[in-house]
């Protein structure tokens, strides 16, 4: 394993680059896009499930065919792959972020009525702090999943550390397959230690606003 990373290191390195990128840049989208979907249609219940149960129909389509199906629309490459894995996140993010805002004490929410908030504040000074461990730990499996789903973008030229594991797959090999297994995992680990701190940091925050 020390003399294919000393003669590809290169290759490897951008290897995660690209898959970071990949990775990131959907998380991102389907954050933004979770936070949007929330803030339009929290009050009104029958779209909000609605638009869950859509994401959940989009879910469980198998990935492979979701990549041929884009590919007619978006074509090769790492556009396809980002829009296939904001797609499979935002299930997994809407899911844990209801989940988080629905289990806060109604108890709270009168309290934050009746001291005259608005709706907008009840959501931004009780609702969502209380929410916040749901939401990151919906933000950590939905980056878990996206790590490993994002390997198979490279059936697509859209590069990645799944272009190690279909080398090895091709050549038979089984160096390229551990590293790209071993990588994955560094780089969901490191990013994963990333979503925990600045969950606890806004979690402390938090805690601090509420205290006073």
């Amino acid at each position: 394993m020390t003399e294919y990373w000393t003669e590809n290191w290169p290759i490897m390195l951008d290897d995660m680059r690209q898959h970071a990128t990949m990775v990131l840049s959907s998380l991102t989208i389907a954050l933004v896009i979770a936070v949007i979907i929330i803030l339009l249609f929290l009050r009104r219940e029958k779209w909000l499930n609605s638009l869950i149960y859509f994401f959940s129909l989009l879910y469980s389509i198998p990935s492979f065919a979701f990549f041929a199906l884009l590919l007619p629309i978006s074509g090769l490459g790492m556009k396809t792959a980002i829009i296939v894995l904001t797609i499979y996140s935002e299930y997994v993010l809407l899911r844990s972020f209801i989940t988080g805002i629905r289990g806060v004490d109604p108890q709270l929410i009168e309290v934050g009525v009746g001291m005259g908030m608005t709706s907008r504040q009840v959501f931004c000074q009780i609702q969502l702090p209380l929410a916040l461990p749901a939401i990151f730990s919906g933000i950590q499996v939905a980056l878990a999943s996206t790590m490993a789903m994002a390997t198979i973008a490279a059936t697509i030229n859209a590069g990645g550390l799944g272009q190690l594991l279909f080398e090895g797959l091709q050549g038979q090999q089984v160096v390229p397959i551990l590293w790209g297994t071993v990588l994955t995992m560094a780089l969901t680990l490191v990013c994963a230690g990333i979503v925990q701190l600045i969950s606890w940091t806004l979690l402390h925050r938090w805690k601090g606003v509420l205290n006073n």
